[in-house]
């Protein structure tokens, strides 16, 4: 079976990140959305609201795609978490040149730790390029409309959250 790892912190997960998710899906058998808890990053929604909007956002494509994606949160090393969950292959989205030289220093280190498991880069489509997780959040906060970056339910769940804060 092939099986791959997406992970991310998904704070909230992204138009960009289900294009990824969406093109990931013919490769594997099993795409794993590793969800990082990252208390450091201080995350808008918790692990729990994290994990179901990926949930929410992915049954159908799994449906449609027949793959089986796996949403699993994780706080160790990603290398761990791709044994794991017995991962051949880690999936990184690349949206500009500046993440490219971030991501090819982890995959330098991934392979000093271990050579079994293979990073395989996505670049994200054009329209999606420019969208950030981070900046859907301050887009939301200052009252912009980010129904262009998000689906439907991820939208509610910045609104209800940014209403709560308030």
């Amino acid at each position: 079976m092939r099986i791959a790892l997406y992970p991310g912190t998904f704070d909230p997960i992204t138009l960009g990140h289900a294009d990824i998710i969406r093109r990931a899906c013919p490769m594997v058998d099993r795409l794993v959305i590793g969800v990082a808890i990252n208390r450091d990053k201080g995350p808008l929604f918790s692990l729990e609201e994290r994990v179901a909007m990926i949930e929410e956002d992915c049954a159908k494509l799994a449906e449609q795609t027949g793959t089986e994606i796996v949403v699993h949160p994780f706080e160790n090393l990603l290398i761990d978490c791709a044994r794991d969950v017995g991962a051949q292959t880690i999936v990184r989205g690349l949206r500009a040149v500046a993440d490219f030289e971030y991501e090819y220093q982890m995959v330098g280190m991934n392979r000093m730790l271990t050579d079994d498991v293979e990073t395989v880069f996505l670049m994200a489509d054009a329209k999606y390029q420019p969208i950030a997780s981070k900046l859907v959040k301050e887009i939301a906060r200052l009252g912009g409309d980010v129904s262009r970056f998000v689906t439907p339910n991820v939208r509610k769940a910045l609104l209800d959250r940014l209403k709560q804060s308030t």
